[in-house]
Protein backbone atom coordinates (compact mmCIF):
# COMPACT_ATOMS: atom_id res chain seq x y z
CA UNK A 1 0.00 0.00 0.00
CA UNK A 2 1.37 3.24 -1.23
CA UNK A 3 2.22 6.03 1.51
CA UNK A 4 -0.78 8.39 1.90
CA UNK A 5 -0.89 12.06 0.73
CA UNK A 6 0.72 14.51 3.38
CA UNK A 7 -2.10 16.88 2.39
CA UNK A 8 -5.24 17.60 4.63
CA UNK A 9 -8.62 19.26 4.96
CA UNK A 10 -8.39 22.48 2.41
CA UNK A 11 -8.76 25.50 4.22
CA UNK A 12 -12.08 26.47 5.01
CA UNK A 13 -11.68 29.97 6.83
CA UNK A 14 -7.80 30.94 5.29
CA UNK A 15 -4.81 29.42 4.51
CA UNK A 16 -3.15 32.16 6.37
CA UNK A 17 -4.31 30.31 9.88
CA UNK A 18 -2.60 27.62 9.27
CA UNK A 19 0.95 26.28 9.80
CA UNK A 20 3.98 24.44 7.83
CA UNK A 21 4.97 23.01 11.55
CA UNK A 22 1.90 21.04 13.64
CA UNK A 23 0.79 23.63 16.30
CA UNK A 24 -0.05 23.05 19.92
CA UNK A 25 -2.34 25.06 21.00
CA UNK A 26 -4.11 26.05 24.88
CA UNK A 27 -7.79 26.65 25.28
CA UNK A 28 -8.49 28.79 28.34
CA UNK A 29 -12.25 28.91 29.48
CA UNK A 30 -13.29 32.25 30.24
CA UNK A 31 -15.10 33.17 33.69
CA UNK A 32 -19.04 34.26 33.16
CA UNK A 33 -18.74 35.93 35.48
CA UNK A 34 -15.46 38.31 34.54
CA UNK A 35 -16.14 39.03 31.20
CA UNK A 36 -19.01 36.87 29.83
CA UNK A 37 -17.68 33.42 29.21
CA UNK A 38 -16.18 31.68 26.32
CA UNK A 39 -12.35 30.52 26.16
CA UNK A 40 -9.43 31.93 24.62
CA UNK A 41 -6.60 30.29 22.58
CA UNK A 42 -2.79 30.61 22.82
CA UNK A 43 0.21 29.20 21.11
CA UNK A 44 3.53 27.89 22.73
CA UNK A 45 4.76 31.77 23.09
CA UNK A 46 1.25 32.72 25.51
CA UNK A 47 -0.06 34.62 22.46
CA UNK A 48 -3.55 34.77 22.19
CA UNK A 49 -4.38 33.63 18.56
CA UNK A 50 -8.20 33.05 18.58
CA UNK A 51 -11.07 33.88 21.01
CA UNK A 52 -14.58 32.81 21.00
CA UNK A 53 -17.57 34.76 22.47
CA UNK A 54 -20.88 33.21 23.47
CA UNK A 55 -24.12 34.32 24.48
CA UNK A 56 -22.45 35.90 27.68
CA UNK A 57 -20.98 38.63 25.14
CA UNK A 58 -23.00 38.69 21.89
CA UNK A 59 -26.57 38.65 23.74
CA UNK A 60 -28.12 36.03 21.47
CA UNK A 61 -28.54 32.45 22.02
CA UNK A 62 -27.85 30.18 19.40
CA UNK A 63 -24.87 32.28 18.04
CA UNK A 64 -20.79 32.03 18.49
CA UNK A 65 -18.10 34.52 17.17
CA UNK A 66 -14.93 33.18 16.69
CA UNK A 67 -12.45 36.35 16.38
CA UNK A 68 -8.24 36.41 15.44
CA UNK A 69 -6.19 37.19 17.78
CA UNK A 70 -5.91 40.91 17.20
CA UNK A 71 -9.59 41.08 17.27
CA UNK A 72 -10.79 40.22 13.42
CA UNK A 73 -14.30 38.62 12.65
CA UNK A 74 -13.50 35.28 11.05
CA UNK A 75 -16.28 33.18 11.95
CA UNK A 76 -20.00 33.92 12.60
CA UNK A 77 -21.52 30.36 13.54
CA UNK A 78 -25.50 30.14 14.21
CA UNK A 79 -27.88 27.67 15.66
CA UNK A 80 -30.52 26.66 13.16
CA UNK A 81 -34.17 25.04 13.55
CA UNK A 82 -36.80 27.87 14.00
CA UNK A 83 -40.41 26.19 13.85
CA UNK A 84 -40.38 26.67 9.87
CA UNK A 85 -36.90 25.22 9.82
CA UNK A 86 -37.71 22.01 12.19
CA UNK A 87 -40.54 21.07 9.86
CA UNK A 88 -37.88 20.23 7.57
CA UNK A 89 -35.54 19.14 9.07
CA UNK A 90 -34.90 15.63 11.40
CA UNK A 91 -31.90 17.57 13.45
CA UNK A 92 -31.09 20.74 14.18
CA UNK A 93 -27.91 22.37 12.77
CA UNK A 94 -25.55 24.58 12.39
CA UNK A 95 -23.94 26.81 10.32
CA UNK A 96 -20.55 28.67 10.21
CA UNK A 97 -20.47 31.69 7.89
CA UNK A 98 -16.80 33.32 7.06
CA UNK A 99 -16.64 36.47 5.33
CA UNK A 100 -15.35 37.50 1.75
CA UNK A 101 -12.32 40.27 0.77
CA UNK A 102 -15.54 42.70 0.84
CA UNK A 103 -16.95 41.32 4.28
CA UNK A 104 -19.89 39.31 3.03
CA UNK A 105 -20.96 36.36 4.93
CA UNK A 106 -20.61 33.68 2.91
CA UNK A 107 -21.59 29.76 4.81
CA UNK A 108 -18.64 27.34 5.06
CA UNK A 109 -19.98 24.42 6.90
CA UNK A 110 -22.88 22.99 8.58
CA UNK A 111 -22.90 20.47 11.56
CA UNK A 112 -25.86 18.49 12.44
CA UNK A 113 -26.60 18.90 16.15
CA UNK A 114 -26.13 15.43 17.48
CA UNK A 115 -28.52 13.80 20.04
CA UNK A 116 -26.84 14.09 23.56
CA UNK A 117 -27.17 9.92 23.82
CA UNK A 118 -25.14 10.06 20.72
CA UNK A 119 -22.47 12.16 22.45
CA UNK A 120 -22.64 10.12 25.56
CA UNK A 121 -21.47 6.80 23.40
CA UNK A 122 -18.82 7.98 21.82
CA UNK A 123 -20.25 8.48 18.54
CA UNK A 124 -18.81 10.06 15.42
CA UNK A 125 -20.16 13.76 14.20
CA UNK A 126 -19.91 14.91 10.90
CA UNK A 127 -19.40 18.62 9.73
CA UNK A 128 -19.99 19.16 6.07
CA UNK A 129 -17.60 21.48 4.24
CA UNK A 130 -19.11 23.88 1.64
CA UNK A 131 -17.68 25.56 -1.09
CA UNK A 132 -14.68 23.06 -2.41
CA UNK A 133 -14.92 19.82 -4.18
CA UNK A 134 -12.41 17.34 -1.92
CA UNK A 135 -9.24 16.35 -3.44
CA UNK A 136 -8.76 12.63 -2.44
CA UNK A 137 -6.01 10.73 -1.81
CA UNK A 138 -6.03 8.76 -5.53
CA UNK A 139 -6.24 12.07 -7.18
CA UNK A 140 -10.53 11.91 -7.78
CA UNK A 141 -12.55 15.08 -7.49
CA UNK A 142 -15.84 14.48 -5.22
CA UNK A 143 -18.23 16.57 -3.37
CA UNK A 144 -18.16 14.57 -0.15
CA UNK A 145 -15.86 17.37 1.40
CA UNK A 146 -16.12 16.62 5.56
CA UNK A 147 -15.02 16.20 8.52
CA UNK A 148 -15.78 13.90 11.63
CA UNK A 149 -15.18 14.17 15.33
CA UNK A 150 -14.42 10.56 17.07
CA UNK A 151 -14.53 10.19 20.98
CA UNK A 152 -15.99 12.39 23.32
CA UNK A 153 -15.55 15.72 23.38
CA UNK A 154 -16.83 15.77 27.05
CA UNK A 155 -13.65 13.93 28.19
CA UNK A 156 -11.15 16.08 26.16
CA UNK A 157 -10.54 12.55 24.26
CA UNK A 158 -11.30 13.07 20.39
CA UNK A 159 -9.79 13.91 17.39
CA UNK A 160 -11.14 15.56 14.16
CA UNK A 161 -10.54 13.45 11.07
CA UNK A 162 -10.80 14.17 7.51
CA UNK A 163 -12.51 12.55 5.30
CA UNK A 164 -9.71 10.25 4.10
CA UNK A 165 -9.68 9.10 8.04
CA UNK A 166 -6.23 11.04 8.79
CA UNK A 167 -6.42 12.65 12.10
CA UNK A 168 -6.34 16.66 11.45
CA UNK A 169 -6.37 17.96 15.15
CA UNK A 170 -6.40 15.84 18.73
CA UNK A 171 -7.69 17.45 21.67
CA UNK A 172 -6.50 16.48 25.04
CA UNK A 173 -6.14 16.90 28.29
CA UNK A 174 -2.45 16.71 29.87
CA UNK A 175 -2.15 15.64 33.71
CA UNK A 176 -0.32 18.57 34.45
CA UNK A 177 -3.33 20.91 33.49
CA UNK A 178 -5.42 19.43 35.32
CA UNK A 179 -3.96 19.40 38.59
CA UNK A 180 -3.25 23.29 38.01
CA UNK A 181 -6.64 24.07 37.37
CA UNK A 182 -8.69 21.17 39.23
CA UNK A 183 -10.77 21.15 36.08
CA UNK A 184 -9.75 19.42 32.58
CA UNK A 185 -12.74 21.24 31.26
CA UNK A 186 -11.08 24.62 32.17
CA UNK A 187 -8.00 24.03 29.82
CA UNK A 188 -6.54 21.78 27.64
CA UNK A 189 -4.43 20.85 24.44
CA UNK A 190 -5.56 20.79 20.61
CA UNK A 191 -2.95 19.12 18.21
CA UNK A 192 -3.22 20.47 15.09
CA UNK A 193 -1.47 18.94 12.14
CA UNK A 194 0.24 21.09 9.88
CA UNK A 195 -1.28 22.84 6.75
CA UNK A 196 -4.50 22.43 8.59
CA UNK A 197 -6.90 25.81 9.02
CA UNK A 198 -6.66 26.24 12.40
CA UNK A 199 -9.71 28.60 12.49
CA UNK A 200 -12.22 26.05 11.50
CA UNK A 201 -10.66 23.82 14.08
CA UNK A 202 -11.74 25.94 16.43
CA UNK A 203 -15.13 27.29 14.99
CA UNK A 204 -16.10 23.49 15.66
CA UNK A 205 -14.43 23.08 19.22
CA UNK A 206 -16.86 26.28 19.48
CA UNK A 207 -19.81 24.50 18.62
CA UNK A 208 -18.99 21.00 20.53
CA UNK A 209 -18.47 23.43 23.74
CA UNK A 210 -21.84 25.21 22.99
CA UNK A 211 -24.01 21.34 22.94
CA UNK A 212 -22.02 20.42 26.18
CA UNK A 213 -23.48 23.85 28.06
CA UNK A 214 -20.20 24.80 29.02
CA UNK A 215 -18.04 28.51 28.28
CA UNK A 216 -20.17 29.77 25.55
CA UNK A 217 -23.81 29.06 27.04
CA UNK A 218 -25.73 31.72 29.18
Amino acid sequence: MGARSSQAVDPVVSRRYSSESEAALVVRRRPHMVNGGGFVVSNSKQQEVFRVDGCGVLGTKGKLLLRSGDGDDLLLIRKMGGMVQALNMVHKKWEGFGYDNEGAQKLVFTLKDPKDSCLVQHGSIRILVHGKPKISTTRNIHNNNYVEINGSFAERACNIMDSDGRAIAKIRTEKEMEEMVGNKKDLYQVIVKANVDQAFIFGVIAILDYIHGESTVC
